[in-house]
């Protein structure tokens, strides 16, 4: 069985995004790499096309700058990538996202499981998000636990909302005319993803902000709410402490940072509520009333 990956980048130099570190976490684990880029302006192509490996498949894409709502543009690009996958089962990283680098032999065992069972799509990967520097995790019911980033790639699975998840539907018309789908039936894997999506300089982050708001907001919303200033990193509820180790396709991004972040956590602005379901979370090891983008299918991958 082979196994094809897909992803998405436009200015990934310019925004930040560990981009190649992203890419070189996922090739060891597909036999094909499909990367749909933007019309960038900053070098991004050039940088993956420098990768010279034979697994990727560059595809080119013109960003409609006009789709400015629900972050359809996103959709749209991961959408792009998948179709161009050919392999039986395909993997989506977004390119803020990393692989440890023992993950693709484990990876490749799960898939191996979960494609024997005909009432399995696919599988649900826990995440590590990064918040302020690469010490610190945001673990609250801002972030999602987990998310679907593997599956069978048969007709009819298409990127759900903005391509966090993914959803399968009747046909491509009614993806189109905004159907919700049926969420996937999978099951749950030990191969963490990375996140470093807010693990960056706060002024880069602050332009990130704008360029990602923009195909959320209009421009009012983004002039009330994009200043220039630094990103203020203790505007959060709940950080963690990570002591654990980073991929190694993130060493050189992580040596080079060039910001500081002091966590206060007086600062916190959790709301009472959500206090109360962190603490019974802590204590029970389950999120209440948590959102999910899946149907947990019987068993597990290991």
């Amino acid at each position: 069985m082979k196994i094809s990956g897909f992803t998405y980048v436009r200015n990934g130099i310019k925004l930040g995004y560990p981009f190649i570190p992203s890419i070189l976490s996922l090739l060891p684990a597909v036999d094909e790499l499909v990367v749909v880029v933007g019309d960038s302006d900053d070098g991004t192509r050039e940088a993956i096309a420098a990768l010279k490996d034979k697994k990727i498949r560059i595809i080119d894409s013109k960003w409609d700058m006009n789709l400015r709502k629900n972050g359809k543009v996103f959709a749209q690009q991961s959408n792009i990538g998948l179709a161009e996958t050919t392999d039986n089962w395909t993997v989506h990283l977004q390119v803020d996202e990393i692989l440890h680098e023992n993950a693709p032999k484990q990876l490749r065992e799960d898939i191996e499981k979960a494609n024997r069972r005909e009432d399995v799509d696919g599988l649900l990967m826990p995440f590590l998000h990064f918040w302020g520097d690469f010490e610190h995790i945001l673990n609250t019911r801002r972030t999602h636990r987990y998310e679907i980033r593997a599956f069978k790639n048969v007709p009819g699975i298409y990127s759900y909302h903005d391509s966090q998840g993914f959803r399968k539907y009747n046909s491509h018309e009614s993806y189109l005319a905004g159907e919700k789908g049926n969420k996937l039936r999978v099951l749950k894997s030990d191969v963490t993803i990375f996140h470093y999506s807010f693990a960056r300089n706060p002024m880069l982050l602050n332009s990130k902000m704008y360029a990602f708001s923009r195909f959320w907001h209009n421009d009012q919303w983004i002039k009330d709410n994009i200043t220039d200033k630094p990103f203020d990193f203790n505007e959060v509820d709940k950080l963690e402490h990570f002591s654990g180790k980073h991929p190694k396709y993130m060493k050189e991004v992580i040596s080079g940072r060039d910001w500081k972040f002091n966590y206060d956590p007086s600062k916190s602005n959790m709301k009472p509520k959500d206090k109360l379901l962190y603490f019974i979370e802590k204590k029970t090891h389950r999120r209440l009333f948590e959102y999910r983008n899946y149907i947990l299918a019987d068993g597990k991958t290991r």
